[in-house]
């Protein structure tokens, strides 16, 4: 008894010849088990059904009146890169497979009336993209699972739930071979991540980095793919690339978002088949690395000014890891600003110096445009020049300028908490102004009572009963 195919969404089938069609529907739900189908004789209707239908899988007729398969594969691979699509052909042309190959069809196939190979192709199209689905629930369901442990990974230390629920999330992605994307600002720590994701995958593989930033074409292909002898004026001798030097491990590209539309090219056929040549070679190689790739770049305004491939993204994101930026877990505040001080007194040579209890509150009030780097960056210098047992906070209140005091600073004296508070004509009563400064604390702190606590000079159970009586009046 053959099996039963019931795909979630439907399996689309465009043909202009409308018998054949049919035919081809007969066929797949009697005789190859498919029962979940959706058909379509008019080419100019399809990106319309993909619009209002999700489907599984498409098999489309390269050859049809008004707009061809070939015109819809383009369209349909921008638009919809997450719909395998494979193509359907009377002729056996390797060229144009070749072609369709390269801008993104799933497969080509020839119409022929041994329903095998075609039902075996559309098996591998069905389940790419279960996977897919599987993929995206995974995601979301680990990213929406709440944590209130402290998670540890790779030097990540942190008690904010929504990177423990990122690494969590490493976790249960590390059986997969599928590329990894990690995306967030500047100096968030993506390379910490990407090497958490090493850590549970493959952690007895080489890890190997390459910043893309700032490479051309030329000088990309053979960073990533090697070359071999002769290939070019200069090359006396074969060289690996960083695909081949990473086998069995973690292959790490940074500044992804850089890269040229010819890179982007490169790198998608590598990712759609899995085999590369080196420049200059003429037999494919294979690789088992791990795929990882960050940028602190919005892909998705990239897509619409036309400087990314949708496609290419696509690809990339099939695990997409966010990194928060530092103004969004300043509970960890405290958690890192022990492991920089550990860290800048061993690189230094120095006892490690006692952070006074008011540095945190002060470091409360700061947005960190630079993030989890800005931060390091201030206790390396704070440590560097301290010379006595207690840290200054000097160099903390320099590097944030007027966010905070500094004694030779008039605009930033204005903030200072000593400084005289300004008053109209008529005195707030001493409750009003009480919660004024209970709501200026905790915009501060942005909502984390503990922070907004400190900055009052109050207990955190003291500012949760004023909160509460604030809202009862």
């Amino acid at each position: 008894m053959n099996k039963i195919y019931s795909p979630e969404n439907p399996l689309l089938l465009v043909d202009d010849e409308k018998s054949w069609l049919q035919s081809l529907a007969f066929s797949l739900k009697n005789s190859a088990g498919f029962n979940n189908l959706l058909t379509c004789n008019d080419s100019r209707e399809v990106m319309g059904l993909l619009s209002e239908i999700e489907v599984s899988a498409i098999l489309l007729d390269l050859n049809m009146p008004h707009m061809s398969g070939d015109q819809l594969l383009d369209e349909i691979v921008q638009d919809y890169p997450q719909i395998p699509v494979i193509m359907l052909s009377g002729l056996n042309q390797l060229e144009t497979a070749v072609s369709c190959m390269k801008r993104g069809a799933f497969d080509y196939l020839i119409k022929t009336t041994d329903l095998d190979q075609l039902r075996i192709g559309i098996e591998r199209a069905l389940s790419f993209s279960a996977l897919q689905r599987e993929n995206s629930f995974l995601r979301k369901q680990v990213l929406q699972a709440s944590g209130n442990n402290l998670g540890t990974m790779s030097g990540i230390t942190t008690i904010n739930k929504k990177v423990i629920s990122l690494l969590n999330y490493i976790q249960a992605i590390s059986a997969s071979r599928e590329p990894v994307l990690i995306t967030g600002e500047s100096g968030v720590g993506k390379e910490l991540f990407a090497k958490a994701v090493h850590q549970a995958s493959c952690p007895n593989g080489p890890w190997v980095a390459v910043n893309t930033a700032g490479l051309d074409d030329n000088v990309f292909a053979d960073t990533l793919f090697g070359h071999v002898k002769g290939a070019f004026t200069g090359a006396d001798q074969s060289r690996a690339g960083m695909i081949e030097q990473a086998h069995g491990g973690t292959l790490f590209l940074d500044e992804i978002g850089d890269l040229s539309l010819q890179s982007q090219i490169k790198l998608l056929r590598f990712l759609q088949s899995g085999e590369y040549y080196p420049v200059g070679g003429d037999r494919p190689l294979k690789s088992n690395a791990r795929l990882v790739f960050a940028t602190n770049l919005v892909l998705a305004e990239k897509q619409e000014t036309g400087h990314f491939r949708k496609d290419l993204y696509f690809r990339l994101k099939s695990h997409l890891i966010d990194v928060p930026p530092l103004r969004e877990r300043k509970e960890d505040l405290s958690m890192l600003l022990d492991s920089f001080l550990d860290e800048a007194s061993t690189r230094l040579n120095k006892k490690r110096p006692t952070p006074p209890p008011e540095l945190i509150n002060l470091l409360a009030t700061y947005d960190f445009p630079g993030n989890v780097r800005e931060l390091r960056a201030m206790v390396h210098d704070a440590v560097s020049t301290h010379v006595s047992h207690k840290l200054s906070m000097r160099s903390f209140k320099q590097a944030m300028g007027q966010s905070v005091v500094d004694g030779n600073s008039t605009e930033a004296a204005a903030e200072d908490s000593t400084a005289k508070l300004p008053f109209g004509p008529k005195l707030p009563t001493l409750k009003a102004a009480a919660n004024q400064l209970v709501v200026e604390a905790m915009r501060r702190s942005a909502g984390n009572q503990t922070i907004a606590a400190g900055l009052l000079g109050i207990t955190q159970p003291s500012l949760n009963r004023r909160l509460k009586n604030m809202n009862q009046d």
